[in-house]
């Protein structure tokens, strides 16, 4: 016996319901809303603060140094003798990179990773932080 609905009115009901699929992707947004600024650098540095900080909106590679004395190219660990080989692929016509180091690492450290970037011919920007503005006294 087989099902007709020919002649009655009744129709097959073909509409995707939309509704889980827009909360799937509100709740995904809403995520990554989150995790956006965690994923700016990759490794927590506290950088000194200066009076003077140029804002720059340039892509370059990143070499942090954190407090411990490791080296990360972006979020990736690297050993200073590797560093110029690692970086060469990243280095656009400008052939720049930033330097993030914490404000308590042993300044050895930076120093080498200069020298390093310097001898592969890498021009270094430091990464700092603005002075807070002080009160001012009425």
């Amino acid at each position: 016996m087989a099902f007709s609905t020919r002649g009655r009115g009744d129709s097959a009901l073909a509409d995707i319901n939309v509704t889980p699929f827009v909360d799937i992707v509100l709740v995904l947004l809403i995520i990554f809303m989150i995790t956006a600024h965690v994923m700016e650098y990759g490794v927590d540095v506290d950088v000194p603060r200066t009076r003077q900080v140029q804002d720059t909106s340039k892509e370059l590679p990143v070499i942090n140094v954190s407090k411990e004395g490791q080296i990360f190219l972006n979020a990736d660990p690297v050993n200073i003798n590797e560093l110029d080989k690692k970086i060469e692929p990243m280095l656009g016509k400008d052939r720049a990179a930033y330097l993030r180091c914490d404000k308590e690492v042993v300044w050895e450290i930076p120093v080498q990773v200069m020298s390093e970037l310097e001898h592969a011919k890498v021009k270094v920007s430091v990464v700092t932080q603005p002075l807070e503005a002080a009160p001012k006294k009425k």
